[in-house]
């Protein structure tokens, strides 16, 4: 049937380099009504949209037409698995042991081909294990050629299955059966190899969906029942024992004990919690019961989100993986044209050597093979944001990876990223102070903001007067209708543009910023009173700020808060700064800074939100609103201010990965290509070498998976 307009999205089984995905892509998006076609790698995703003319069957037999396994994503098994051809991969999705798999079978299939036909030369004359190794051979090859043939018919002709295709048959003629049949075997164990690293690769992101339970003791009025995490609902309340994780993200209505959330801020500690605290599903609750009401779906919880960020962000692809993929395409022709005039020139002008020069030919088809250096890239990023999301440091694709590490200039926001973003009340000041204070908290009822949090929190207890049509004065403060009168609460420059700061107040105003306080006041026709707040800077702040100086990197704080407070905090932590700004003031300063380098906006707020969109890179704290983090490029979860330090090690130990491999692949290519012209690498060399080079660079990504952030300084790239 078919489903015009929708976006449809499959796991593909099978996928294990960056070739692998190309040929998906390529068979996927020429069908009729497909369009909008992505591929994963490392999440095994297709996604693609469909018109009316499109239909879901042909796509999934397009891809098992070039031996895949396709399979509804929600699906928990898959269709049981059966003996197929090895060489198609069809295989169900979950785990499965090395020889049950289509690659694993096409092993065991050669290996004892190859060796009966070791056997037979063992007891026979020549020309019996000759014949042997023929059948080895071509018993061995078949699954190969049936998928090179199916890939042609789609018009992709280059793969690295016509390439082996054309080597096997290519020895068979010129009569080296022996090395052929060799060849064939090496080639599926280098294939399975593949597979294996790939899986390795995948692994940190599949253990970041298992740390959340798949139950919960769901509380209702006939006692606690067992249910299924996935069922949960907003607004449930689950009961959530000593040494349980947490099924949801939620909020404690009940209960005091240690929590354990390393699983996702990385952050090997206890955080006390107690009523009233958010906590996040797939946490550890250490020490006493706890009853968690669910504030969010679990499709929607915070690991599912980390999740779903690391999947997608493979989509964004880095500018030197896209580069890399435009290599490629054209690198491939070009190496079946040097064969060719590597197989036919030295003979015709030479005269002779036929056999010697195809021979010759045949390996630099192997030698050829760009599955290296098309994986260089994908399995760099993935490890790199897999590290990162374990440590609660998130990037949202290749692209974002790579303009992490070219960072030269930080800005920060003050309150709420190097501040502990929760400000205390310190002064009130008015006629009737008590008035003021529910009048302050009546208009910031449902407020985001750290000031106006700390006002609610001063208020807690009191009955409030009702407030309606509330808004924010980005920046500047909020106003509300409060007993059908007009209320503002804001900062001295609103005031002062509002023509209702009087001199009497702008003098005391001063004498309290001038203590490192910021001053907000609350009017309605005239002046009712001031509140004074006072924040303080995090503790790890000053730190990062010297690590950020390490790097190479030049931090400054950008702050809508007054130039006294601001200088105050900036001196503390050593750090430049920027006062009385306005998003749209940040905006512009983004824009500044990045004329002289590439430039990263690290914020918490809605204010923020502007700003973070317009850096090259934007990252939201993670204790942020839900504006900012889905404006922002990455997020750290942690809040910890050093881990902006730790995020751009970590894309430049990335990208300096990525270097190694490409050199890794490029080299070995480079290398073997002349031992082959000078007929030194024979066909199985050729062979080893090109399964050697994709298992070498899958290997060195893997390393990344090590990476800690607070780890070795990683040089400016």
């Amino acid at each position: 049937m078919a489903m015009g307009g929708d976006l449809r999205e499959w796991r593909v089984t099978g996928m294990d380099c960056g070739s692998c995905a190309a040929k998906l892509r390529g068979a996927v998006e020429r069908l009729p009504g497909v369009s909008e076609v992505e591929v994963t790698l490392m999440a095994e995703r297709l996604s693609l949209r469909l018109d009316e003319s499109g239909s879901p069957d042909a796509v999934e037999s397009a891809v098992r037409g070039i031996g895949f396994g396709i399979h509804d994503p929600d699906m928990p098994g898959g269709p049981d698995a059966g003996f197929v051809m090895p060489g198609d991969a069809d295989d169900p999705p979950g785990e499965t042991a090395w020889y049950r798999g289509a690659k694993g079978r096409l092993v065991l299939v050669t290996g004892a081909l190859l060796v009966i036909a070791w056997g037979i030369g063992a007891v026979t004359d020549q020309a019996w294990s000759r014949w042997a190794f023929v059948a080895a051979t071509l018993l061995g090859v078949a699954p190969v050629a049936r998928k090179a043939w199916r890939m042609a018919r789609i018009g992709m002709p280059f793969t690295i299955e016509m390439l082996m295709s054309i080597a096997a048959g290519g020895a068979l003629i010129i009569g080296a059966e022996e090395e052929a049949a060799l060849v064939v075997f090496l080639f599926a164990v280098g294939e399975l190899l593949e597979g294996f690293a790939a899986g390795r690769a995948r692994d940190g992101i599949r253990a970041l969906s298992a740390l959340i339970p798949r139950t919960a003791l769901l509380e209702g009025p006939q006692g606690t029942t067992k249910v299924a995490a996935s069922r949960l609902r907003i607004g449930q309340v689950v009961l959530v024992r000593p040494g349980d994780r947490i099924p949801a993200d939620g909020q404690i209505v009940e209960g005091r004990s240690g929590v354990d959330e390393s699983p996702i801020t990385g952050e090997s500690r206890q955080v006390p919690k107690t009523e009233g605290e958010d906590v996040f599903a797939g946490s550890i609750n250490a020490d006493a019961a706890l009853r968690v009401r669910v504030t969010r779906h679990p499709s929607d919880n915070t690991i599912a989100r980390i999740v779903k960020l690391v999947q997608e962000a493979e989509s964004a692809r880095a500018p030197t993986e896209r580069f890399i993929d435009r290599f490629s395409r054209i690198y491939m022709p070009v190496i079946v044209g040097l064969a060719i005039l590597v197989a036919v020139i030295p003979p015709l002008a030479q005269g002779g050597g036929w056999t010697d020069w195809t021979y010759r030919a045949l390996t630099l088809l192997l030698i050829g093979c760009p599955c290296a250096l098309v994986i260089s890239v994908p399995a760099s990023i993935a490890s790199g944001m897999a590290a990162g999301a374990r440590q609660g440091m998130l990037m949202k694709g290749g692209a974002v990876m790579e303009n992490v590490a070219r960072i030269t200039h930080v800005a920060f926001d003050k309150t709420g990223t190097l501040t502990e973003g929760r400000p205390v009340v310190t002064d009130i000041e008015g006629e009737d102070t008590a008035r003021l204070l529910t009048l302050a908290a009546a208009v910031e009822q449902g407020a985001s903001h750290p000031l106006g949090r700390a006002i609610l929190a001063k208020a807690e207890g009191q009955a409030l007067p009702r407030a309606q049509a509330a808004c924010a004065i980005p920046g500047m403060g909020t106003e509300a209708e409060v007993e059908g009168v007009r209320t503002t609460i804001g900062s001295v420059r609103l005031a002062t543009e509002r023509g209702v700061m009087t001199p009497e107040w702008a003098m005391r105003a001063q004498m309290l910023e001038d203590e490192g306080k910021t001053v907000v006041l609350l009017w309605q026709e005239g002046v009712i009173g001031l509140i004074a707040l006072q924040d303080e800077a995090r503790p790890d702040a000053a730190q990062a700020i010297r690590d950020l100086r390490a790097l190479g990197v030049v931090p400054v704080m950008l702050t809508g808060d007054n130039e006294r407070t601001a200088a105050t905090i900036a001196g503390a932590l050593g750090i430049d700064h920027r006062a009385g700004l306005l998003p749209a003031d940040k905006v512009d300063a983004m824009r500044e800074l990045a004329r002289d380098g590439h430039a990263m906006m690290v914020g918490d707020g809605i204010n923020d939100a502007p700003a973070l969109a317009s850096a090259h890179v934007g990252i939201a704290m993670g204790s942020g609103t839900d504006v900012a983090l889905e404006t922002a490029h990455g997020a750290i979860l942690r809040d910890r201010v050093g881990d902006v330090a730790g995020l751009i090690r970590l894309a430049r130990a990335t990208m300096g990965n990525i270097r190694q491999n490409v050199a890794i692949a490029l080299g070995l290519k480079a290398l073997f290509l002349l031992t082959t012209i000078a007929g030194v690498t024979g066909l199985w060399i050729a062979i080893l070498a090109d399964t050697g080079a994709t298992v070498l660079v899958t290997a060195n990504a893997l390393r990344l998976l090590r990476f800690r952030a607070s780890g070795a300084l990683s040089p400016r790239p």
